[in-house]
């Protein structure tokens, strides 16, 4: 467990029993009945933890107590350490969030954050690759090139690795399906092997809140999968690769922080700008705008439940237009 969980955690066990077991209860409804992300759950536990402690401070007992100017207070408190936008605003969420749970389940007599104003988080743009920097990115690990550098031959092929080392033929096909399908890298890492279906070139992806979609590939990326699970997969299996599409050294399923490393590995050492698997995400769905795809298409191959969500990448494509403009045209 992390520090920050681990001081979480004490901090809860601390709290008066009524507002233990709201935070309980409150995350069990989140996972349960919203289903909500595990990460989301955590996030808005967290929050609470620390919110129902600062009101401790301040003279409550019960969730009953809580007043519209102790969660100002908190919120105010949590500004002074700096934190970014975004964080604020999903603090303010899970306050409102809470709150309105809370009022219908009896523990508050009135919704008290319903006038609490959510701050709007920024929405920065996200940095992306070009075309050409994506294709040298996912080709990187081919033909025995120079490899990702990273710990004994998981993030990243061995130096004098050959075409058919089952590390590299491994880090293609994962570089390939993030770029070619734009998914997750917590989805691509749960992928099985019976999730890819190698007639229609599509894999079928579980995405947040457990809702399933279905994304097309292409023939590079084709190629790479087929070549791992052929050569590369059958190398590294043991005892705990399940059905698991994606393995790591060791025979188990690749885990998504691993994947990360194996990312940046190869595009440091491509001499690219830093790259994640979500600015590979970033970058497919910016292309395919670019290449005048619809924007709902993007949305449901992306997985956002949200419109907003996809649009931040037209705002993407039109700045790349906007500076190609401005470095090109004589009156710009």
């Amino acid at each position: 467990m992390s520090r920050r969980g681990a001081g979480t955690r004490v901090i809860h066990q601390a709290l008066p029993p009524a507002m233990r077991d709201s935070v309980d209860e409150f995350a069990a409804h989140l996972a349960q009945v919203r289903n909500r992300s595990a990460h989301t759950v955590r996030a808005y536990a967290a929050d609470l933890v620390s919110l129902l402690d600062h009101a401790v401070r301040m003279g409550c007992a019960e969730p009953a107590d809580l007043e519209l100017s102790v969660l100002r207070s908190w919120l105010a408190k949590q500004r002074t350490t700096g934190a970014a936008h975004s964080s604020s605003a999903r603090r303010a969420a899970a306050v409102r969030t809470f709150s309105a749970w809370a009022h219908r389940s009896g523990l508050l007599a009135t919704d008290v954050a319903a006038p609490l104003a959510t701050p709007k988080a920024r929405r920065e743009l996200p940095v992306v690759l070009r075309a050409d920097q994506a294709a040298t990115l996912v080709e990187a690990p081919g033909d025995g090139g120079p490899s990702a550098p990273g710990s004994a031959g998981d993030a990243g092929a061995p130096e004098a690795a050959t075409a058919d080392d089952p590390v590299l033929l491994r880090d293609r096909a994962l570089l390939e399906l993030l770029y070619a399908t734009g998914a997750r890298v917590s989805e691509v890492c749960g992928l099985d092997a019976t999730d890819v279906d190698h007639e229609r070139l599509v894999i079928r992806v579980l995405g947040k809140g457990n809702r399933e979609r279905t994304v097309p590939y292409g023939l590079p990326a084709q190629r790479a999968v087929d070549r791992w699970l052929a050569v590369g997969r059958p190398a590294l299996a043991g005892p705990d690769s399940d059905r698991a599409l994606f393995l790591g050294a060791r025979g188990g399923r690749l885990h998504p922080t691993m994947a990360r490393r194996i990312v940046a590995g190869y595009a440091r050492a491509a001499g690219l700008p830093p790259t994640t698997p979500h600015g590979l995400r970033h970058s497919a769905a910016t292309h395919l705008l670019d290449g005048g795809a619809d924007l709902r298409a993007v949305q449901e191959l992306l997985g956002h439940s949200s419109l907003a969500s996809t649009q931040i990448y037209t705002h993407v494509s039109v700045e790349r237009l906007r500076a190609a403009y401005r470095q090109a045209h004589p009156r710009a």
